[in-house]
């Protein structure tokens, strides 16, 4: 459990969406920070807070950097990831989040860290064949979930699922570690990445959502229940983070409402969604700019999955935010952002 002297932490992905609020929590809690980022990078949502951080310059593929970072007795949070579902990015995806990830727990291992903490996804838990879809009930999915190759599975969460193995011989080698598989994460960040990209669609009025369900969690929730875990004792386990499972028309429903802005009304059914994603793939490629659908996300968009995220609340004091609180706090920092960026 914690003690009155916490042991120095080093995080990876730490100028990312997830990790910057993990850095930003560990300093609340007096700990010793230290952090990796690219040399040609910048401090991102950590800007305020960079001098209270020890910054090691380098990458997850850049070992020697790694070694300078990691020490005996550290804790270790591994949030560094690349999330795309753009096929031109497949092959950095299988570097960073397998590779990368691979020489973390090398690492780890040699230098006899204290714990190692990963923040995977629940894409790492694949996707079965959609089995519910006939009867209209969604797949439940729980942290005992085999992986299936399934067409409904993304080259991210392969990548990811890759990714977890590696975790999971560290901890055979013996390897202290535990993992956190959420959700979509909502919370305050860069408006034009990742899924904060739903506050900025709302705000611009599109008028399409998607038909399938969408499961979320707050980023203060991802982060509390990850350090709640590096301090305890458990070791060897997974958990899914997830505060709930709502149709994608009622969240953007009600982000709309936070923001007081028209909710999106036109129905994108999947046959339509799926048409759709290989004009995109030509407009992408004519252009030069990322596709804004896929077909992995047009898969993703109409699924009917849903996360079980429970067990989290049988180990440790922890109880999830409601989504109006999230929305709330989300919608008033993006409003307080000039331009919403």
């Amino acid at each position: 459990m914690t003690s009155s002297l916490p042991n120095p932490v080093f995080i990876t992905g730490a100028t990312g969406f997830v990790g910057s609020h993990i850095a930003r929590r560990y300093l609340e809690m007096g700990y010793l920070v230290s952090a990796l980022k690219r040399p040609d990078s910048g401090y991102g949502v950590l800007a305020d807070v960079a001098d209270r951080i020890t910054w090691y310059e380098g990458d997850v593929l850049d070992i020697p950097s790694l070694q300078s970072a990691i020490q005996p007795n550290h804790d270790v949070i591994h949030a560094a990831a690349i999330v795309s579902f753009v096929p031109k990015d497949r092959n950095q995806m299988e570097r960073i989040n397998v590779e990368g990830t691979a020489n973390v727990v090398n690492v780890c291992l040699k230098a006899g860290i204290r714990k190692l903490g990963y923040v995977s996804s629940v894409a790492a838990l694949g996707r079965p064949s959609a089995k519910g879809e006939k009867t209209g009930q969604p797949i439940i999915i729980r942290e005992n979930q085999k992986w299936e190759e399934s067409p409904n599975n993304s080259a991210y969460a392969k990548t990811k699922y890759r990714a977890e193995l590696e975790v999971w011989r560290g901890v055979a080698e013996g390897l202290n570690a535990v993992m956190v598989n959420p959700s979509v994460v909502l919370g305050v960040g860069d408006w034009s990445r990742s899924s904060l990209q739903l506050i900025k669609y709302v705000n611009d009025g599109k008028p399409f959502y998607p038909a399938g369900l969408v499961n979320y969690v707050d980023v203060l929730d991802v982060t509390n229940a990850l350090v709640g875990l590096m301090q305890s004792t458990i070791t060897a386990e997974r958990y899914i983070l997830n505060g709930g499972t709502i149709p994608y028309r009622s969240l953007l429903e009600q982000i709309a409402a936070a923001l007081g802005k028209r909710p999106p009304t036109v129905e994108v059914a999947p046959m339509l969604t799926r048409l759709l994603w290989p004009l995109e793939a030509v407009r992408a490629w004519l252009t030069g700019k990322a596709p804004l659908i896929t077909r992995e996300t047009a898969r993703s968009a109409s699924s009917a999955y849903e996360y079980d995220g429970h067990k989290i609340e049988q180990v440790l004091e922890f109880q999830y935010r409601p989504l109006s609180e999230t929305l709330r706090r989300v919608a008033d920092a993006f409003q307080s952002t000039p331009d919403g960026t």
